[in-house]
Parts: structure tokens; sequence; C-alpha cells
């Protein structure tokens, strides 16, 4: 192979590169490029980067301090096969060392750099973080039962599920995924929001768990960049009957087991299945709830009735016998005593509720 002269150190080579041999290439050659100081903004409260004029959850600062130095860190445009390797090296709270060490193949040449740059940290409060401590909101949720008040341990479980819809939207990327307030009311809670989307989340979610329903209510509030702003109340109504209620509906004597968007019960009668819906029984007569029964003493069981004695006059009364009913005369068996008569539990129901 004939050998060629470098013209600029005088080298004999196989080849050139641009003109010159590897060395002097080389030797000019920039693989990569590091500012020696990097200024990174994380929020003191949630950890946010500042990157590119917006705020974003990365991870712990280590993580943002080498996202900060990769997103610095130029690479030229010719290298292959890159293999990148960083180093971080904490020295105080808000300042890091960290060294690069790039592999790459150049003109099917391996070539080899390293650099090092000092990362400076600032703390400050993003944008949300500010917001949520002045009492941000966009909406308004308004948790509320038909025909009644919601118990103390309703509200308590919507405010579990909002915080933790909250939690995965905030993961999803919906930074106003927070609750700025919430006031107890004697009708009910009020969440104030600060993110308009994730309360719907918040609602629908709400009545996955619990059932209900709920209607939205916008309000203006004033103009930005010439486009009309608006906060919306979300009007979320917990459904009239719990599971365990015990209602009087279309003379039939029915036990709630679950409410949604169906309402699932058993008659209490004759143990037959019940669907219907919200809107379907409103205004039904609520008689009892299944934590009102009381144990009587089952007298003696006949084909289709039992007789039992009253749990407050103690005289023996004919009622009907449930569907798997296993009892013996004798027994102390679960009754629930109503305005409309003395119905029986069997012991897996009363089980199931309690």
């Amino acid at each position: 192979m004939n050998s060629i002269t470098c013209p600029k150190c005088g080298k004999e080579c196989d080849k050139l590169f641009d003109s010159v041999c590897r060395d002097c290439f080389f030797e000019t050659f920039k693989l990569i490029e590091l500012p020696l100081v990097l200024h990174v903004r994380i929020c003191s409260s949630c950890g946010a980067y500042f990157h590119r004029s917006r705020w974003e959850d990365i991870g712990n600062i280590e993580e943002v301090v080498l996202k900060a130095v990769e997103n610095a860190l130029f690479i030229h445009n010719e290298a292959g096969d890159v293999e990148l390797y960083l180093e971080p090296r904490e020295v105080t709270p808000y300042m890091y060392r960290v060294r690069a060490e790039v592999d790459a193949i150049v003109r099917e040449e391996p070539v080899h750099a390293e650099a090092e740059t000092e990362v400076r940290v600032q703390r400050i409060a993003c944008d949300m973080c500010s917001r949520e401590s002045g009492g941000y909101f966009e909406a308004i949720i308004q948790i509320r039962a038909t025909g009644r008040f919601p118990t103390e341990e309703e509200k308590k479980c919507c405010s579990a599920i909002a915080r933790e819809a909250m939690k995965s939207m905030k993961k999803k990327g919906d930074r106003l995924a927070f609750i700025s307030e919430c006031q107890e009311q004697k009708e009910g809670v009020d969440l104030y929001m600060g993110s308009m989307n994730a309360s719907r989340q918040v609602c629908r979610a709400i009545i996955s768990e619990l059932g209900g329903s709920f209607s939205e209510s916008p309000t203006l509030v004033g103009m930005k960049d010439g486009k009309n702003l608006y906060r919306i109340t979300f009007a979320m109504r917990l459904p009239e009957f719990r599971p365990g209620d015990v209602i009087r509906f279309r003379g039939r004597i029915i036990q709630i087991r679950s409410s949604g968007k169906k309402v699932n019960g058993i008659s209490l009668e004759d143990g037959s299945r019940f669907i219907s819906t919200p809107e379907e029984i409103k205004g039904a007569e609520k008689i009892a709830n299944i934590r009102d029964m009381v144990y009587t003493v089952l007298v003696s069981i006949e084909e289709n009735a039992i007789l039992v004695l009253d749990p407050e006059t103690y005289e023996t009364v004919a009622i009907k016998k449930p569907m798997s009913f296993s009892a013996e005369a004798g027994d102390e068996i679960p009754v629930l005593k109503t305005e409309y008569g003395i119905f029986a539990l069997a012991n897996f129901e009363l089980l199931r509720e309690k």
C-alpha cells in the first residue's frame, strides 16, 4: 500500500482525514463540548426542574443534575456508536461536580474524550407550588348527598379518593393537580381544586366507589390574553340510600346492597333480587338500617313461616321464613323490627353486612 505524507506534520500515513493525518485531524477535532459552569433551578417544595421555559418532574436532585449536564453536553454530529458515562460528585447541597466521558466512532476510528463541569443549584418555588400555597383554584367540588347529609365516613372517603386521584394525575403530568383547601360544611365538604380536568376525574372516581352523580356549572371570573376565564363548580351528589339501608319501595321491603349507576338489593320478604336506578327509587321511604337488627329467640319452624319472640313485647309472632335459613328452634336469630313488621335475616346476610 502506498504511503501518504501529511502536509501538516510531514508524517507518513495510510490515509488522510480532511487532507491531514489521523493525529493532526483529531488534534483539533472536538468530540464533546461542555460549559464550565451550569445553573439549574429546582423547586424547593416539589423538586421540579425548570427546563426550556417550563417546570418538569424528573426525580431526585442527582437525576436533575445529570439531566442538566446531558442537555448541555454537545457531541459532534459525526460521532457514532456513542457511549456516555457521567459521574456526579456532591460538593455542597447547592453545588455538584460532574465528569463526563464519551467513547465514540468517528470516521471508523475509536475516539475518547473527557470534560468536567460545575453545576450550581438554585432552589426556588415553582409556579405550581406558588399557586398552591397562594390558594389558587380552578374548580370547586361540592360533595353533598341526595335527601340527607353525608356521613363522616363518606366525607373522609371522598377526601381520600380526591387525594389519591390528585397524586395519580400529578404523576401523569398535570402539575395543577392539587387540593388548595378543604372546607367542612354541615351539608357536606367543599374541595377547592387546582385543576379543572383533575376535578372531573375526582368526581368520576367518587361515583365509581360510592355511586351518585355530578353536574358542572361554570362561572366567568375574568379574561386573559383576550380569552374568558372560568371557574367550574362540580355539584357532587352521593346516593340517597347507602348499602345497609332498608327502604319501602312500591310496597316492597328492600335491603340496599350497593348503590351506583344501578341500585342492587334484596327483598327481606321473599329473598328475591332487586335492581333499580337512583332516579327510580328517589323519594322511597327509608325505614331502617341493617345495623338496627337485634337478636331474638326462634320458637319454631314451619314450612314457609317461623315463630319468633317479638324483641320488644316478647309475644310470639309468625313471620315469613327467609331463604337459606338454617337455624333451629331455640336459637337466637337476627331480626329487624320495623313499622311494617318483623323480618328475619339469614345468617349469611348478616355476616355480609357487618
